[in-house]
């Protein structure tokens, strides 16, 4: 069966799950300006507006592909970075629930493959399917109306517009521009003993491989088990 999360709920089950340690305080609505790996400290700016200098035992850089964090790493001798772009985008969309129920098989990954572009559809708790149009950035720049649109779903997806609805497709398509996609590479992951990167700060990739976020798990489970090892003794 396909097992298709939310990122938005998975992100409410893992702030639930921090709550439950009476130990770890979260910090909502504040902005990372600068990391000094060297001296462990970091400056944020919170609801106040003023910047705050605060010093850590251990800097987790857990901040995306765009990681302010590594941003700083990059700085030090003998850092490697890389990154890049590939020339497709993507862009979401979403099939409504129809008579209270899945308007396809839910436990099936729906794909439309179309040469150099491709449409997938994933299932949704809320008996919805989040659709993700994968293409290159030059085919996005030439739907520039609503009719180019409908004329394009028309010619390659045709199934898929009464599934979308003709008026909700020629309007979302447009709420928010195609995404890129980039991968990330470097090393090493830490600085001595003060900050370490991980998930897609450390190694982003794009979503074909599936393994994203296992990856970033994975950082997880090994960064436990070293604690774990050395007893909790950053």
């Amino acid at each position: 069966y396909i097992l298709s999360i939310s990122r938005e709920n998975l992100n409410k089950d893992l702030l639930t799950a921090v709550e439950k340690y009476p130990n770890a305080k979260v910090h909502f609505g504040h902005r990372l300006l600068k990391c000094n790996p060297e001296e462990g400290m970091i400056t944020v700016l919170g609801h106040e507006n003023v910047p705050k200098d605060v010093t850590c035992d251990l800097i987790v850089g857990c901040d995306g592909a765009y990681s302010t964090v590594r941003t700083h790493l990059m700085k030090k001798p003998r850092f490697d970075y890389s990154q890049q772009y590939i020339p497709h985008g993507f862009m979401e969309l979403t099939i409504p629930p129809k008579n209270g129920d899945y308007a396809m098989e839910p436990n099936y990954l729906h794909i439309w493959p179309r040469d150099t572009f491709m449409m997938i559809a994933l299932p949704n708790m809320n008996k919805s399917f989040t659709c993700t149009l994968f293409m290159p950035f030059e085919e996005f720049e030439k739907l520039l109306t609503s009719s180019d649109v409908l004329n394009f779903f028309q010619k390659y997806f045709p199934d898929s517009i009464p599934l979308i609805g003709k008026q909700t497709l020629a309007q979302d398509f447009f709420l928010l521009p195609a995404q890129p996609m980039i991968s990330v590479k470097c090393s090493s992951f830490h600085f001595k003993s003060h900050c370490v990167l991980m998930g897609d700060a450390a190694h982003a990739i794009v979503p074909f491989f599936g393994q994203g976020m296992n990856a970033g798990f994975e950082d997880c489970l090994v960064f436990d088990e070293l604690m774990d090892k050395f007893n909790n003794d950053l």
